[in-house]
């Protein structure tokens, strides 16, 4: 498959709105800077007061990039009308350079949740929708015939940081989805609710989370739903990034690590071959083949570490892979090639 990259005016445009979101997110900052540690990182809160009470609100790990955007937030915060214009400017540009916009209904979906928190507090957008926005990341154009959606818009979050951060969401989603038209979708057996459908149309909203064994249903507290355990999910939401969906004047998310995304799709293709998944095995190959052709390119090292890492893992892990591996022989050739 031919890769065809961005024109650099479109990679720096789309830079440079991503780098403006991150300002907006840091320039929110109400009160003081608390900092909790827990299990070796440190985690920022914004401890403000809210009459006689105390509140705090999760504002992320405690990186130096998020350090230095809330020394500034005061900067920030004055500059909020001009940054604006400037997003949507930028907006305009990504558009006209060719970046494919998100579709109203998923974007005003992920708008609700980006409002309501949901990113922040550690929820990952994966799947397809995740894959979409590689265009921005990698600086590639991907056709229609990549982007045709599987129907669903998947969530992930760690069930031991949901409990951790101590905060939650601003509105629960579950209200969001059942106001743009989704119902839930209760559990077979204990009636937990983790995914919606649309009562217009076959798209569906799932919530998931690593298990490590038996998958079972788990509640996320800081997001206020409960999510499906899947095995292998931890390795793809390690060090998740930001990204932006091109939807109004972009919208503020968080994926995957693309390499940790191609090896991972790998692992899914080969647990979805003989099920009912059949066809979304075939896409998963298809996301993987193509990733690895980019990466392998322009970003080698970073997928030969996250193919070491999954190695790594047993021999289950390996087995998955070079199963997937066996009907992409390019793809096979290519990792083989980063030793």
């Amino acid at each position: 498959m031919t890769i065809t990259s961005h024109s650099r005016a479109a990679q720096v445009a789309y830079q440079d709105l991503l780098r403006l979101h991150l300002d907006e997110s840091a320039s929110d900052l109400i009160g003081s800077i608390e900092e909790r540690a827990r299990g070796g990182r440190v985690y920022l809160y914004d401890k403000f007061r809210i009459g006689t009470q105390m509140k705090s609100r999760y504002l992320g790990e405690g990186t130096p990039e998020l350090r230095a955007r809330l020394a500034r937030a005061a900067e920030l915060k004055a500059g909020a009308e001009a940054r604006r214009a400037t997003m949507a400017r930028l907006a305009r540009v990504l558009r006209a350079e060719g970046f494919i916009t998100t579709d109203r209904d998923t974007g005003s979906l992920l708008l609700a949740f980006a409002r309501a928190g949901v990113f922040r507090l550690g929820g990952t957008l994966v799947g397809t929708g995740a894959y979409a926005l590689y265009q921005g990341e990698l600086g590639v154009r991907f056709d229609s015939d990549e982007l045709a959606q599987t129907g669903d818009i998947d969530f992930a979050s760690f069930e031991r940081l949901s409990v951790a951060l101590g905060d939650t969401v601003e509105a629960n989603p579950g209200d969001i989805l059942q106001s743009l038209k989704f119902d839930p979708v209760p559990g077979v057996h204990d009636r937990q609710v983790w995914k919606w459908r649309q009562n217009r149309g076959e798209a569906m909203v799932e919530f998931l989370t690593p298990a490590f064994g038996a998958e079972e249903v788990k509640p996320l507290p800081a997001l206020g739903v409960s999510a499906q355990g899947l095995n292998y999910l931890n390795y793809l939401i390690a060090e998740p990034i930001p990204a932006l969906a091109l939807y109004r004047s972009g919208v503020l998310v968080q994926i995957p690590r693309p390499e940790r995304f191609a090896i991972h799709k790998l692992i899914v293709a080969d647990r979805r071959r003989d099920g009912p998944d059949r066809a979304k095995a075939r896409k998963d190959r298809a996301q993987a083949a193509h990733l690895i052709d980019i990466l392998a390119e322009d970003r080698p090292d970073d997928l030969r570490d996250a193919l070491e890492d999954a190695r790594s893992r047993g021999p289950r892990w390996r087995e998955r892979m070079d199963a997937s591996l066996a009907r992409l022989p390019g793809s096979a050739a290519r990792l083989r090639d980063l030793a």
